[in-house]
């Protein structure tokens, strides 16, 4: 990974920040995109503590799409190479919110914020030689079904059907755009880390979160599989590929849905375009 730029969401606790950590070691040159504050900062010293090239935060809050396309705009700004996007960040409110554009949190923030994001880096990632595109999704999606119609939120909310959701997007995203970019050198893959004692529980009452650091694996554990595929040099030429705890596995039989994937695609452009009042590109 030397000399190799990797931008990471979520960079600043959990696996994410674990990944950073451990690429970073690697030589990697970390690029992370946070909300600004001392998680961050502590985060970044971490990081820097064993990198070789300074690792930096540019600031996003992805529950707003402007804040996303300007932070797209401040990487292209300061860098003409991108080897490795990490989709990483997610939330899991325990009760219904929305972002600053109306969207449910869980699919604005883990889905729509990281589609926009690929989206205005894919031309830097298609010239960077062997370029990685890893979006962090979850077994959880085995569960989930698309309904369109509640990305702006239901009257009757359920957290746990709205984050299976969000993962069945991840993947269905990560498959249709291995589709998209099969001419390219560019590879796309997802994963599910396992399940992971993070900040994505924070808003769970203090019994779940109790019995979830007594079931649940460690960061270190989890981030495993995130670093596999950011940096394996065996995984140079696989894609459109859904990994469980570093082993290739199977999604479900929706994520390989191919005309589910084109849909997802189209709806959430014609979304973001909605919110952004412009074309994506």
């Amino acid at each position: 990974m030397e000399n190799k730029r990797v931008l990471i969401t979520g960079g600043n606790s959990g696996i994410g920040k674990i990944a950073a950590i451990e690429l970073a070691k690697k030589g990697a040159s970390l690029v992370l995109a946070c909300r600004p504050g001392d998680k961050t900062e502590v985060a970044l010293a971490e990081i820097n503590a064993v990198a070789t090239q300074e690792a930096i935060n540019l600031p996003v809050d992805l529950a707003c799409l402007e804040s996303v396309r300007n932070l797209a705009r401040e990487f292209l700004a300061r860098y003409d190479a991108l080897d490795v996007l990490i989709n990483n960040a997610g939330v899991f409110p325990s009760r219904k919110k929305l972002t600053e554009d109306g969207f449910e949190m869980q699919i604005g923030v883990n889905h729509l914020s990281h589609f926009l994001l690929t989206e205005l880096l894919i031309d830097v990632l298609k010239s960077t030689a062997s370029s990685r595109v890893v979006t962090v999704s979850s077994m959880l999606h085995k569960k989930g079904e698309m309904d369109f119609a509640s990305f702006r939120g239901e009257k009757k909310y359920s957290s746990q059907k709205a984050y299976a959701q969000s993962k069945l997007a991840n993947v269905l995203f990560s498959m249709e755009l291995a589709k998209r970019l099969a001419d390219n050198d560019v590879t796309s893959n997802c994963l599910h880390p396992g399940g992971v004692r993070t900040d994505i529980m924070r808003d769970l009452p203090w019994l779940v979160r109790k019995l979830v650091d007594l079931m649940f694996v460690t960061p270190e554990q989890g981030a495993k599989t995130t670093i596999k595929l950011a940096s394996d040099s065996d995984l140079a030429n696989v894609t459109g590929q859904y990994f469980d705890q570093t082993e290739l596995a199977n999604c479900s039989q929706l994520a390989k849905d191919d005309e589910l994937g084109a849909q997802l695609w189209r709806e959430s452009e014609h979304m973001i375009e909605q919110v952004l009042g412009s074309s994506i590109r």
